[in-house]
């Protein structure tokens, strides 16, 4: 008996032996194939991108993964106690693996077998850390046996705590959450340290099943988990029964963040911005590289240029009548569920989609589009309301056909069923019809001493077209392209007193000719520079620049930014060119800060994940500015390295003609804000984009409207007569509460007293005299001579002169000195 006993125990050592080899044999492979667990040290997870304005408020967020990076010391010992309690409540104590919660596990998968029922598992957080940083998420056996290896190795690498912060920083919550503080902010719009207890619960019931515990879908569901936690939470000590139940009462007051732009009117800019990091850095960058990205965009300027660009583009729309409704729907069952399925303007909130229940003569009966609830779901309140005939009186001359008609009543407009645009009306529950405006624009506001972007809009709404008006529509300046002209001049030996013919012309090219025309169709005779720039005279500029010669006009041009490449054509000295708005405002701005070159910029500064700065907008110089301590010395002076591309002299005198078209020219309408200020009107050929650039010392702002596939605004449209009023209405509110600050007249230069009409010297304040500005060495025209004049009288090109324009050089010329 002790010999088979003896027997069975040989065969039980050699068969235990040789189980033992090939489990050493096998895990020897496992092993092998184990990923490299100290990778885990250099783990920098997809982050979030976060896009700031100027005063800090957030923008816009760009991600793949929406996930902040939230070192473990600021992580609330409430929220660590709610995901301890959901996942693992002896992590602080096991070795990476849980024994007794191994083999709970390992007894009840047997006990399930052959019931159909999914298998439990016993994973530790450590063991779910190896398994989503380092293995594949197949439920196999090897797979498991691995992650128990890794777990074992990165508990031996790796601190407790250094772990918990990997595995919250990692796991997925649902809704594009990742990790803990983009979970708090995509639930609840909160930082992690203001969770409540039963949000933390919530939130660490997640990572078992985002989708089987949706705060919407499966409400239920997810309130019995959360409680759950909660009750763990007690249970392990966390908390106390009394904070228990009171958690347990409360809902589960999910408030999804919106997605998106988060300063109001910011899409144009938050979308050039992204377009510009792309550039800068790469998509990769972009969204996983978690940049904090400082804007210049001041909110207040943006709301301001926003509604300014909005109604100047609303009024021109409605003088040419209205176009129809959106769309039409059936209204004879549920209007609000067809409505809630049209798309509005989600950047417009002012107005609201509705449908036309009825419409008689005393105006429209409607349904305002049911609103959205939390979950998403559309509300099932209906909501009606009126629009009187008055509140829609301009769709009396409504278009049929490309035609305008005029209308008897709003029922020859819109019938039931029409969707339409409303908003409601200020004081009242009625409500006035709008339309999106066929017509559209760009408007940039920069500082014109450091080049930053304070406010941009791109077109009337990013909701209806992303096509940004302000950095990608190429239209032709127009007149506003003059000034670039004017300023060649005044650097090259003219004065603004020079006198040039204002009379016909014509070029030859080739075998054509070329014969431009004032605006007017007439022509003034001899004239000033200041003159041809405030009445914004073709024929001047073109005798100008053609004196001066094309090649100076496009090279200054090209200094100033508003062309890479300018053909060298007189016609381009009419601003038939193409070139934007950013542009332009930009070349602007080098006559508004004394002739330095600037950058148009975007974004301040621009931090990587760890806070260092990658990128600086401002350039400028500062020795001092990181003394240890003050021991009485001066303050640092920043050294302003940028370069001089236009005489400071010059610049002023240009500034000067431009004061000249507000106060005398053709923006006029300007008087009213009271400031000094400098500018230019823009009109192209047909009119199909009018133009407004001007500036103050500190502020630049230039703006256009014109049709995307371009056509006439309408004869006798003038860039002083539909921009020059939006860019008041920006100004008006945007200077309030700020200083008055003139031009400042640069040293050495000195102001004569000349007569308007001849540029000669005249006495200080006799009727038709105005005070201009001279470099030193220069002055008012001594000898009498006409730009543009030949020497027998005629235009200086084979054409006689206009009587009047005889008669204006009998009484008197100038010209360069």
């Amino acid at each position: 008996m002790i010999r088979l006993i003896g027997y069975f125990f040989g065969i039980g050592t050699t068969l235990a032996l040789v189980v033992a080899a090939g489990v050493a044999i096998y895990l020897g492979q496992v092993n092998k194939e184990l990923p490299d667990y100290e990778v885990l040290a250099k783990y920098e997870p997809p982050v979030t991108t976060r896009i700031h304005a100027s005063d800090g408020a957030l923008m816009g967020e760009f991600a793949r993964e929406r996930r902040l990076y939230l070192p473990i010391q600021a992580v609330p010992d409430r929220v660590k106690a709610a995901f301890l309690s959901a996942e693992d409540k002896n992590f602080y104590n096991h070795p990476g693996i849980d024994v007794t919660g191994l083999g709970r596990a390992v007894l009840t998968n047997f006990q399930n077998l052959g019931s159909g029922r999914r298998q439990v598992g016993a994973s530790t957080i450590t063991q779910q850390v190896a398994k989503n940083f380092l293995l594949s998420s197949d439920q196999t056996y090897e797979r498991k046996i691995k992650e128990m290896i890794l777990a074992f190795r990165i508990e031996q690498a790796y601190s407790k705590d250094r772990i918990l912060e990997l595995y919250l920083n990692e796991i997925f919550f649902g809704l594009g959450a990742y990790g803990i503080a983009g979970a708090a902010l995509t639930y609840y719009d909160k930082s992690v340290n203001e969770l409540t207890v039963a949000e933390a619960a919530y939130l660490a019931s997640l990572p078992k099943g985002p989708s089987n515990y949706h705060p919407f879908r499966y409400t239920d569901r997810a309130i019995e988990r959360r409680n759950w936690v909660i009750d763990q939470m007690v249970v392990n000590g966390y908390v106390s029964r009394e904070e228990g139940e009171k958690a347990k009462a409360s809902s589960l007051g999910v408030t999804p963040r919106r997605v998106g732009t988060y300063v109001f009117a910011g899409e144009y800019f938050t979308e050039e911005v992204r377009r510009e990091l792309i550039s800068r850095y790469g998509q990769d960058a972009l969204y996983e590289g978690g940049l904090s990205v400082r804007t210049t965009l001041d909110p207040k300027l943006q709301a301001m240029a926003r509604k300014a660009m909005q109604s100047g583009l609303e009024k021109y729309d409605r003088l040419r009548g209205y176009r129809g409704p959106v769309k039409s729907i059936d209204v004879a069952s549920d209007w609000g569920t067809a409505l809630g399925e049209v798309k509005g303007l989600d950047d417009v909130p002012e107005w609201r989609l509705a449908v036309v229940l009825d419409s008689s003569k005393a105006g429209l009966d409607i349904g305002l589009q049911p609103k959205r609830e939390i979950s998403g779901a559309l509300s099932k309140d209906r909501e009606r309301s009126t629009v009187t005939a008055e509140d829609m009186s301009f769709a009396m001359r409504h278009v049929v056909d490309g035609k305008r008609v005029k209308a008897n009543s709003p029922a020859d407009v819109l019938k039931a069923g029409d969707v339409v645009y409303v908003e409601k009306n200020e004081g009242s529950d009625s409500y006035a019809l709008r339309q999106v405006p066929d017509v559209s624009g760009g408007l940039v506001a920069m500082d014109p001493h450091t080049g930053r972007v304070l406010a941009m809009v791109g077109g009337f709404s990013f909701a209806q077209s992303e096509f940004n008006r302000a950095t990608q529509a190429m239209r032709q300046p127009g007149s506003a392209f003059k000034p670039f002209v004017y300023a060649a001049a005044l650097d090259n030996g003219y004065t603004p007193a020079s006198v040039i013919m204002d009379g016909p012309i014509t070029i030859q090219t080739g075998s054509t000719s070329w014969t431009p025309k004032n605006y007017d169709g007439k022509a003034a005779g001899p004239s000033t520079l200041r003159a041809g720039i405030e009445r914004s005279r073709n024929l001047m500029t073109v005798r100008l620049a053609n004196d001066m010669g094309m090649k100076t006009v496009a090279e200054y041009a090209e200094r100033f930014g508003v062309y890479d490449k300018m053909l060298p054509v007189l016609a381009m000295s009419l601003g038939s060119g193409e070139t934007t708005v950013m542009r332009m405002v930009s070349a602007y701005a080098v006559m508004a800060n004394g002739g330095r070159q600037i950058k148009p910029s975007l974004i301040d500064r621009i931090q990587d994940r760890y806070g260092k700065t990658v990128f600086k907008h401002d350039e400028r110089g500062c020795e001092g500015c990181v003394a240890p301590d003050w021991a009485n010395q001066p303050e640092p002076e920043l050294v302003d390295n940028s370069e001089q591309v236009l005489d400071p002299m010059t610049a002023y005198q240009i500034t000067s003609m431009m004061e000249g078209v507000v106060l005398r020219g053709t923006a006029t309408t300007l008087l009213e804000l009271g400031r000094p200020m400098a500018g230019k009107t823009g009109t192209t050929n047909d009119e199909k984009d009018a133009w407004f650039v001007g500036y103050t010392p500190n502020l630049v702002v230039g703006l256009y409207l014109g049709f995307d596939k371009p056509q006439t605004l309408g004869k006798g449209t003038t860039g002083g007569g539909l921009a020059a009023p939006i860019f008041k209405e920006f100004m008006k509110v945007a200077l309030e509460g700020t200083p008055k600050v003139d031009f400042v007249v640069p040293e050495g230069m000195t102001l004569i007293s000349i007569d308007r009409k001849t540029g000669m010297q005249a006495a200080q304040g006799a009727p038709g005299t105005i005070m201009e500005a001279f470099k030193p060495g220069t002055g008012p025209a001594d000898s009498y001579w006409v730009i543009g004049m030949g020497e027998d009288g005629s235009n200086g090109y084979g054409e006689a002169l206009s009587p009047q324009a005889s008669k204006a050089i009998s009484e008197g010329g100038g010209g360069l000195y």
